[in-house]
């Protein structure tokens, strides 16, 4: 019975990815600013070039380290399973490569940064 429900967990996450508004790495640039609010913190994501992100707010600011130059892992539904080919979306928990795992992601907004014509 426990490997139906765990099964049923799953397809019901699967289920939901394609209706999360989400931010995708490939899709940010260097100089991209993404500001997410969670249920808990706010922080604010800088695009750097290697896939790095510099990062304030929330933790960071609390523990003396921001910005901190990080990689972001993607985001988990608050246990093991991850996406990783995104920054953020809502709904989700944030995790850092520095283990740092956040609280509920409750908005994300991505300022673009300048374009040269």
């Amino acid at each position: 019975m426990s490997v139906t429900r765990s099964c049923q967990g799953l397809e019901r996450i699967i289920n939901e990815i394609v209706y999360l508004d989400q931010v995708y790495k490939e899709e940010l640039r260097f100089g991209d600013l993404v500001l997410i609010a969670t249920q808990n913190s706010t922080y604010s994501v800088h695009v750097l070039p290697g896939n790095f992100y510099l990062v304030a707010g929330g933790w960071f600011d609390r523990n003396g380290v921001s910005p901190a130059r990080v990689k972001i892992n993607g985001c988990t539904w608050g246990g093991n399973i991850i996406k990783t080919d995104i920054v953020a979306a809502c709904g989700l928990h944030l995790e850092f490569s520095n283990g740092l795992v956040t609280s509920t992601i409750k908005k994300v907004t991505l300022f673009r940064g300048y374009e040269k014509n």
